[in-house]
């Protein structure tokens, strides 16, 4: 049994990908704007969700805070404003990727835009510093860990285009696909983007604000080191699969409204819908540890074959 899958996919399994990553992606987006928006909108619990994201466990630190609401270039602009105006284009990008419209533009702008969550986080990593506000702990790189795997995602569909049933091809007449598409590297990318989340989700189990999909890291923790290595992908994103159903299924409450159910598990669609990639497409032949090794060895071995001569 090969643990790496040689033949190139047809163009049909890579326009069915994209199909599912938008969607998968959409989900995301619609949740989360949806949720901000029907609070926001409301003026009894509009004041929380404000200053839940400017608060010290929020989503904006003091650097960002000060640039975007004490500028005098900007003093029309304010936390409401900006996180109404933000939640809208969230919902609506999020309906459009999922209709298939304008998906290679806004996978683009997502790409890079996830990466602002990462940035603005207000962290404190100091050693031996006493923290007596509620805040974030741990790195912000691994606290956002989802977001990025989320960017990674983004990339995957930028390069590939819409997808099959798109709004795209049907108004527009773009292509569901990109001309020449190379599965390889964004093979890589894709089960890199997924590595990450189990690999530091598996590592850091427990420790503060790192989000877990299971119980145990040792459900995690291999899956992301088969995603890393580029061996049995296809069993990796299966596995991912059955895990983010499990999760979500373990995170739905009755008690809860619907979009308060869907914006608990938004991301966890995004992720099901990158594992169904792995499984229908592999990870490409790009960069697969055993034959990196191999290589590498190769490289050792005809060195010192060259000295000793």
């Amino acid at each position: 049994m090969t643990t790496v899958d040689r033949e190139a996919p047809s163009r049909e399994s890579l326009a069915q990908a994209a199909l599912w990553l938008r969607v998968g992606l959409g989900i995301v987006f619609v949740a989360g704007g949806w949720n901000k928006l029907s609070k926001l909108l409301d003026p009894a619990r509009e004041e929380a969700l404000v200053g839940s994201y400017m608060s010290t466990s929020g989503y904006i630190n003091a650097f960002f805070q000060d640039y975007l609401f004490a500028s005098d270039a900007l003093s029309w602009l304010t936390p409401w404003l900006f996180l109404t105006s933000l939640s809208t284009f969230e919902l609506i990008s999020g309906v459009l990727l999922i209709v298939g419209l304008a998906v290679r533009p806004l996978a683009l702008i997502y790409g890079f835009l996830l990466w602002t969550f990462v940035i603005a986080l207000p962290v404190v990593t100091t050693p031996g510093v006493e923290v007596t506000v509620k805040t974030y702990l741990s790195p912000a790189i691994l606290v956002q860990i989802r977001d990025i795997c989320l960017s990674g995602l983004m990339f995957v569909l930028f390069n590939l285009g819409s997808g099959a049933r798109s709004l795209d091809e049907r108004l527009c007449g773009c292509p569901p696909l990109r001309e020449a598409v190379d599965w390889n590297p964004l093979g890589v990318l894709l089960r890199l983007s997924l590595a990450a989340v189990f690999i530091v989700t598996g590592m850091f189990f427990g420790m503060d604000h790192i989000a877990s999909f299971a119980s145990t890291p040792w459900v995690l923790l291999p899956i992301g080191l088969l995603f890393a290595s580029g061996h049995f992908v296809r069993v990796a994103g299966a596995a991912t699969v059955a895990v983010m159903l499990w999760y979500m299924w373990t995170k739905l409450n009755i008690d809860k409204s619907l979009i308060a159910n869907l914006n608990s598990i938004k991301r966890e669609f995004a992720l099901i819908a990158a594992g169904m990639v792995a499984v229908s497409l592999g990870g490409g032949t790009y960069f697969i540890l055993l034959e990196e090794v191999k290589k590498a060895r190769a490289c050792i071995s005809g060195c010192f074959a060259s000295l000793s001569k």
